[in-house]
């Protein structure tokens, strides 16, 4: 399972919510001291494009360096919009995605690789069928705009008899993501791969809450914290040296009493973050001021 955990499993991850929240600490070496990172009386709006209504099936936004475009989901396909004279026009499917179930794409901080979740066949497979698994791929930005023949990314991430979901990428190239039962781990876990230059490094296991079931793990470009999905609701966690502090709970701005939340995501200037409700079929938005640590 993907992004948010609603009911509909092949849907993978349903819609978005943008927040807007305050931090105060030094985020490398200590947790903020006001727990409540949400700037008290935001509340979460929609997040829509021309021509598209509410509910849809929009979900994992991620925007492009200078926050101008937007790569979502829709209907398990990988889109595009941009924002044109202020307003954001209707998404298109690119050019990479359409033939298979693609979702969860995510750009690095310099918007030169996008990496996504696809059920697409590996080249040592029959090319009419899709893979039992849901994989991590890669494509890399090219100078017109658009993107490379994506290119499946190998062990140690991904693993043959294991889905992985949920990638997110730091500006040092290393990969957060999210995976169920791998390494003899329990439950759905958070992994951490570090960007070797050429390569990943083994994915070592995130323990944010405990050995409660991690969702959806965004990292930060800087890897000073991670917001991430943990018993229905999200969480975030703080760098402390070469581990994580405990997850903290955000406040009910966010984590709605019988909501179901996942797909975390911060805008590119670290004053918008996106996540996904089991409360709205729709990508929302709620302003929030981090420190730019980035």
């Amino acid at each position: 399972m993907p992004r948010v955990k609603l009911p509909q499993i092949v849907k993978y991850v349903a819609s978005g919510i943008i927040i807007t929240w305050c931090l105060s600490a030094n985020l490398f070496g200590q947790s903020p001291e006001t727990k409540n990172i949400l700037a008290p009386g935001t509340k979460p709006t929609v997040f829509l494009q021309e021509g598209v209504t509410v509910p849809n099936d929009e979900s994992a936004p991620s925007f492009t360096p200078d926050g101008n475009g937007v790569y979502l989901t829709d209907h398990n396909a990988i889109c595009f919009s941009k924002k044109i004279n202020g307003k954001w026009i209707k998404p298109v499917i690119i050019a990479i995605s359409g033939k298979w179930k693609d979702w969860d794409a995510t750009l690095s901080p310099d918007g030169k690789r996008m990496i996504f979740v696809s059920n697409r066949p590996l080249e040592d497979m029959p090319q009419d069928r899709p893979q039992p698994k849901a994989h991590l791929w890669y494509a890399d930005a090219l100078p017109d705009n658009g993107w490379t023949q994506p290119r499946h990314i190998d062990a140690p991430v991904n693993l043959q008899d294991f889905n992985d979901f949920a990638p997110s990428i730091s500006k040092k190239g290393s990969l957060c993501f999210c995976s169920r039962g791998r390494d003899g781990n329990k439950g759905m876990c958070a992994y951490y791969a570090k960007w070797m230059g050429d390569h990943f490094d083994k994915p070592i296991r995130l323990v944010l809450n405990g050995n409660n079931d991690t969702f959806d793990p965004y990292i930060s470009p800087d890897e000073s914290y991670i917001i991430f999905a943990s018993e229905r609701a999200l969480f975030i966690s703080y760098r402390m040296g070469n581990d994580w502090s405990p997850g903290e709970k955000l406040s009910e701005q966010v984590n709605i009493p019988d909501s179901q939340n996942g797909g975390p995501y911060v805008s590119p200037d670290g004053k918008t973050l996106y996540y996904s409700s089991s409360l709205t079929d729709a990508i929302m938005m709620i302003p929030i001021n981090i420190p730019n640590t980035h």
